[in-house]
């Protein structure tokens, strides 16, 4: 492990997590020069969390900012807070779902300030009900969790992945105006919005297939996704299968599309 710098004020940490191949790190961003913040601590092994301590040990942690819940992004957050007294803060939502307590509640559109530089928290559901993203007013880069990725794919997993709110999120992030956007595995992407773009045109494009399926005779997940994702590993099929559940969710949704017992089926419009 070793930290990469970007600007004065932002670098990052690729810490190894359980996440989701073909990532194998989280990044920890680190904000702030003296004071820091930190953003998502994935570590879950102790050899992780002292490595992450060991580089962070010129700097005073004064919070540990969680993106949201998941297993890869919070591992590391008790024992960073209990190691340098730092706060733990994260969206209510997020603090309801953690197996330990924070110390504060997050909002939308309030504002972190470290050191001269100011933060203002996005609330982006989608991936996750509660969570949250940090945009940077002056400098325009833009914290974004599991936004996006700079390696691998984002799951959109039903009950909580919700493609109606994800998409939604991507465009108001793409309002923002960013430059640079520093996501939760991988490294910094730019430019900012033609890969908002990207993602949005993908989740587009896949729903567009899923009807394509459907149309042509196949009516379960599993079907569907050997359909679309015809390069990829049988191993993954599983994780891909949940990917098609939420396109299906917000076709049904939308009135598109019919569950029945024997399968999903395009809905019959009248008139």
């Amino acid at each position: 492990m070793k930290e990469e710098k970007y600007r004065p004020g932002l670098s990052r940490v690729a810490v190894p997590s359980p996440t989701l191949p073909p990532a194998t790190t989280t990044n920890a961003w680190v904000l702030g020069k003296q004071n820091v913040i930190v953003v998502d601590p994935a570590g879950v092994k102790e050899k992780f969390q002292k490595q992450l301590g060991d580089i962070l040990s010129n700097r005073r942690v004064k919070a540990i900012f969680l993106t949201h819940h998941h297993r890869d992004h919070i591992g590391g957050a008790v024992h960073l807070a209990k190691s340098t007294g730092a706060e733990i803060i994260c969206s209510a939502y997020t603090a309801q779902k953690l197996p330990f307590e924070v110390d504060r509640h997050l909002v939308a559109d309030e504002e972190l300030r470290i050191d001269e530089e100011s933060w203002k928290i996005i609330w982006t559901p989608g991936h996750a009900k509660g969570h949250l993203c940090l945009f940077s007013q002056s400098t325009k880069d833009l914290v974004a969790g599991d936004m996006v990725a700079g390696v691998g794919t984002i799951l959109i997993d039903v009950p909580e992945g919700n493609l109606a709110d994800y998409l939604h999120s991507l465009n108001a992030l793409k309002k923002l105006s960013p430059l640079r956007l520093l996501p939760a595995h991988g490294p910094a992407i730019s430019p900012a919005i033609s890969y908002l773009e990207k993602y949005i045109d993908h989740r587009n494009m896949r729903t567009r297939q899923v009807k394509q399926a459907i149309n042509k005779g196949l009516h379960h997940p599993l079907q569907i996704v050997k359909f679309i994702y015809t390069e990829l590993n049988p191993v993954y099929y599983p994780i891909a299968a949940r990917q098609i559940n939420c396109h299906l969710d917000w076709l049904i949704e939308n009135g598109e599309v019919q569950q029945q017992e024997e399968g999903f089926y395009m809905s019959q419009r009248k008139g």
